[in-house]
């Protein structure tokens, strides 16, 4: 198995969803200058976070060893996330990328071309605050435009990013959600009336876009770490995985989100959780544990027509532990395996600046 160097530490990776173009996926990279000191110890220059977008190409993807090129790379400011948008099938491609000047950038694939290039720079926040985290609204509908999204920032806000006519995207709302930093928005998919937000201050809330932003529609404040992670699951309604710096991967009913339905220790902060596109593998959850490499987590969600969790703990089924520094950015292929393969897994760490694909 080779490691890809990223060049500056990487922290986020997403596979293309689109059917036509599953081969492809991103990488995004996140370099803090080093401050520069007079003689007399006073900066003089402040510190500059540089990022890069990574794309790759894979060749064979039921190949024994998976292959796969970088057929492209541009700059942009540090990258702290990216979320392919989910449309229909004969729309090219969209990625939003949050980086850390207050920008959301949107980039096309072209298909053909086999390459990005950028549309939209929305400003969400002034320069000198970070865009965190974003997601796409529309997941379980695809269609020819983009959904909305919604954005975390440093400062404590959230903003609502909604479609115009000329399919690009503007700011609608922005509001203080947290008192510590976001790490985390995340919407309903089954209901996109309804946000999800965790953060520094050990919360988890929830927004109602009809009831304005005054204040949130719950608030869960049993954690022992900052919320890291959030995601709605694709294909139960109502559950959600919320991921914490206290090492746990905990299940919630989002109709009663404050004692969980089933957790799982997974040894290290949980900056990212994924579960599984395939409805075939919806039991499955793949983890960024920072300290602790990656992992796929295998939940009891009942019976075929059963929804919930049964209450027992998350069962680690798979490790992968060739990263040797934070484990950040983790994402399953979408492209349809063999029946006797496992999925295409991408993950990347930080300070060691390494990506690697391997099979869960």
């Amino acid at each position: 198995m080779v490691a890809f160097n990223t060049g500056f530490p990487a922290d986020s990776l997403e596979f293309c969803p689109g059917p036509f173009s599953s081969d492809i996926f991103v990488c995004g990279t996140y370099k803090l200058s080093e401050d520069k000191f007079s003689a007399d110890n006073n900066r003089t220059a402040p510190q500059h976070r540089r990022g890069q977008c990574l794309v790759f190409e894979i060749g064979d993807a039921d190949a024994k060893d998976i292959s796969f090129c970088k057929i492209q790379d541009f700059d942009l400011p540090a990258i702290l996330d990216m979320k392919w948008c989910h449309v229909s099938d004969n729309t090219s491609p969209l990625l939003a990328i949050a980086d850390s000047e207050g920008n959301i950038t949107l980039h096309q694939l072209h298909p053909t071309e086999r390459r990005l290039s950028q549309i939209n720079r929305i400003q969400c926040a002034p320069p000198d605050v970070l865009c965190l985290s974003l997601d796409w609204s529309n997941r379980l509908s695809p269609q020819s435009s983009p959904g909305s999204l919604v954005v975390s920032l440093s400062n404590g806000s959230l903003c609502i990013l909604h479609p115009t006519e000329t399919s690009s995207l503007s700011v609608a709302e922005t509001w203080h959600a947290h008192d510590h930093e976001p790490w985390i928005a995340a919407w309903n998919y089954w209901d996109t009336n309804v946000i999800y937000s965790g953060g520094d201050d050990l919360e988890l809330k929830a927004w109602d876009i009809r009831q304005g932003f005054g204040s949130a529609i719950f608030t869960n404040k049993r954690f022992d770490a900052g919320v890291t992670s959030i995601q709605s699951h694709p294909h139960i309604e109502h559950l959600i995985a919320v991921g914490s710096y206290d090492n746990t991967v905990q299940l919630f009913d989002a109709r009663k989100p404050v004692k969980p339905l089933s957790r799982v220790d997974v040894g290290g902060g949980a900056w990212r959780v994924k579960w599984h596109p395939s409805a075939l593998r919806k039991n499955d959850l793949l983890v960024a544990s920072m300290h602790d490499g990656f992992k796929v987590v295998h939940f009891d969600l009942g019976s075929p027509g059963g929804s919930m969790p049964v209450g027992s703990e998350g069962d680690i089924k798979q490790r992968f532990d060739k990263h040797t520094s934070l484990a950040y950015g983790v994402d399953w292929s979408f492209a349809q395996s063999e029946s006797n393969k496992d999925t295409i897994i991408g993950s990347c760490s930080f300070y060691d600046c390494t990506l690697h694909l391997w099979r869960g």
